[in-house]
């Protein structure tokens, strides 16, 4: 394992500058307290704190844990403090703490991975913690250095490196979390808050693994709207969520295809994005994904598909509006090629069928689709098969 004295040494010799988290708070900038990698703490656990780790092939998403979290504690007064990498434990707040009361809360979902040459890997951190600056600004959360996270995640993954699959179908999932922990039932910035990095073991985000799955599309459901954080990675986007997933799977779905506004415009497919690919009426492949207009997530897999997709020149690329109606037009004319969601957890998803307005569409699908040379193309970059630049190493 790279030790910390080693990866101070190594930054040095690169002549890096001490790296600064800021704070921002309203519309006022202040620089209070400086964070270097080197002041990261570790408080590591004995042997006998260690827990068993599951093996990859029944892993589940989002239950088992590692043995380290990260922590980055800050305040209005003294800026932010030391980065510790500690035991994972349970949160002490006060029952006031304004995450509890007012939703003040923001989290990210990244991947590490072992490649096949035995390296871990980030996939585009430096994505993942723009999408997660810009969240924390529209939550009135202090303002933090991308890239001194990223170094101090990466050292997190040194410490859990054995948590990390050696498996080409499972991954290390990373949940930085961002949470508002000041006793105060003002409906204010608040004041103290709590950053903090968890990481769980994780195989395939559905137990079918890379299959179709089947979504429920009822316009009467909104996940977002103009002017709202449909854009922004926030807990208080996917609570209204759950309770339609459920009516979905109810009705036989895996999925809620999100709908907006009269047109019935396709936004999300449960927490993924959506892409759509068929023959437009000029006879053209086209791939269609919704744009950035403020009422979906920036996904870091959605871009990397598009950047991929316009890389092969082999079918036109657009993002754009898309109804229903168009849908299913080219779907009675046979021009519908594929659906597919991306994100993540999943990475690709294909689309089997959609429920509309009392009836059923299915998806066509063939053995040799996009969705599944996305995914093999991105699979070959998680896991080492090919060098790519948004391939992070880690160690």
């Amino acid at each position: 394992m790279t030790s910390k004295r080693n990866l101070i040494q190594e930054r040095k010799k690169k002549k890096e500058i001490s790296l600064r988290i800021s704070v921002r708070v309203g519309t006022g900038f202040s620089d209070l307290q400086e964070v270097e990698f080197s002041d990261l703490e570790e408080k590591l656990c004995t042997p006998e704190q260690k827990h068993p780790k599951p093996d990859a092939s029944a892993l589940v998403f989002g239950k088992y844990f590692t043995d380290h979290m990260l922590e980055v504690p800050w305040s209005l007064d003294k800026g932010w403090g030391k980065p510790i990498i500690s035991p994972i434990h349970d949160l002490k707040i006060h029952p006031a703490a304004k995450v509890l009361h007012y939703a003040i809360e923001l989290f990210e979902g990244m991947k590490a991975y072992r490649g096949e040459d035995g390296r871990l890997r980030f996939f585009r951190p430096d994505r993942n913690m723009a999408r997660m600056l810009s969240t924390a600004k529209r939550s009135s959360l202090p303002s933090f250095d991308a890239n001194e996270m990223i170094e101090c995640m990466k050292r997190l993954i040194q410490v859990e490196r054995e948590w990390i699959p050696h498996s080409t179908t499972s991954s290390l999932y990373m949940r930085p979390t961002f949470i508002a922990t000041d006793p105060s039932l003002g409906v204010a910035s608040p004041n103290q808050a709590l950053l903090y990095v968890i990481l769980c073991p994780v195989g395939p985000y559905f137990s079918s693994g890379f299959k179709p799955i089947s979504l429920m599309a009822d316009p009467q459901y909104v996940r977002s709207w103009p002017g709202g954080c449909g854009a922004l990675k926030m807990g208080a986007n996917y609570a209204p969520t759950i309770y339609i997933q459920k009516q979905s799977e109810l009705l036989g779905h895996q999925q809620v295809l999100w709908l907006y506004g009269e047109d019935h415009q396709l936004t999300e497919v449960g927490t993924m994005n959506i892409f759509v690919f068929l023959k437009n009426k000029n006879g053209e492949r086209e791939l269609i994904t919704p744009p950035l207009n403020g009422l979906i997530l920036p996904g870091v897999t959605r871009l990397s598909l598009l950047e991929l997709a316009h890389e092969w020149k082999e079918f036109k690329v657009v993002e754009r509006c898309i109804t229903m109606a168009e849908v299913v037009e080219a779907h009675e004319e046979h021009r519908l090629l594929e659906i597919f969601g991306a994100g993540t957890a999943c990475v690709v998803c294909p689309v089997s069928c959609v429920s509309y307005q009392g009836k059923e569409y299915t998806i066509p699908s063939t053995e040799e689709s996009l969705s599944q040379r996305f995914y093999k193309t991105m699979s070959d970059i998680f896991y080492g098969r090919v060098q790519h630049p948004w391939a992070v190493i880690v160690d």
